[in-house]
């Protein structure tokens, strides 16, 4: 994302309402069960009930539902897909109702800066911007959303991870060229996960780069501190 085409934002969306209504979350190659990993990291960042986490291309991720598990008061799910937006709802009857859930291309997002976050987290979207733009634009983003101390944890495919998902072509970081992206409005204080294999349920025939018969993919993290 984004996609080529007259209108890229369009296509882009139009991209994703397609993926989550053509397939189950559980067909999805990103599907976890639980996120294991994504949970460790934010323990490792201190997170508390009272830390207050925006989870960036949420979309049917269990993450919400294990947040709310943990009795974490304010939770913000953000996806491109109204699709996925639904599906997770769904799944989370009631519940839901505590989540902000919010609609949009967090590349042009207009969140609320009266009411910022603690911690941004993004499992796998930095990665399909392929366009500079739109990362200056993701940068941007996140640091109006986040409060004086928060932290963007972002975790994206590695250099050894695929090239392609979903059908997209992605760009591949280190922690070296993650702090490259982000050092402009924030400081790269560590990176917190180096080349980590995050298991999936099935392995997708359109994310060349792993290893054959592998149902994981290499990916690193970085905690980048808002000033």
């Amino acid at each position: 994302m984004p996609l080529s085409g007259d209108d890229p934002d369009a296509d882009s969306k139009a991209h994703w309402e397609a993926v989550y209504r053509s397939k189950s979350p559980t067909e999805l190659s990103w599907y976890q069960p639980r996120p294991t990993r994504s949970l460790e990291l934010l323990e490792q960042l201190g997170t508390t009930p009272a830390t207050s986490i925006i989870d960036v291309g949420g979309g049917t991720s269990m993450l919400v539902d294990a947040l709310l598990d943990r009795g974490v008061a304010r939770v913000a799910v953000l996806d491109i897909s109204r699709a996925a937006l639904e599906l997770s709802k769904a799944r989370l009857g009631a519940r839901a109702a505590s989540v902000e859930w919010i609609e949009a291309d967090v590349t042009r997002a207009d969140l609320d800066t009266d009411a910022r976050y603690d911690v941004w987290h993004d499992r796998a979207v930095f990665h399909f911007l392929t366009n500079r733009d739109d990362r200056r634009r993701y940068v941007s983003a996140a640091s109006r959303a986040l409060g004086p101390g928060g932290v963007a944890l972002i975790a994206t495919f590695s250099l050894q991870g695929p090239s392609r998902c979903s059908g997209l072509d992605v760009v591949r970081y280190d922690s070296e060229l993650l702090g490259r992206e982000f050092g402009s409005e924030f400081s790269v204080e560590r990176s917190v996960d180096e080349n980590v294999a995050h298991r999936t349920s099935i392995v997708s025939p359109d994310c060349p780069g792993n290893p054959p018969n592998s149902a994981s993919a290499s990916f690193v993290a970085a905690a980048c501190v808002s000033p």
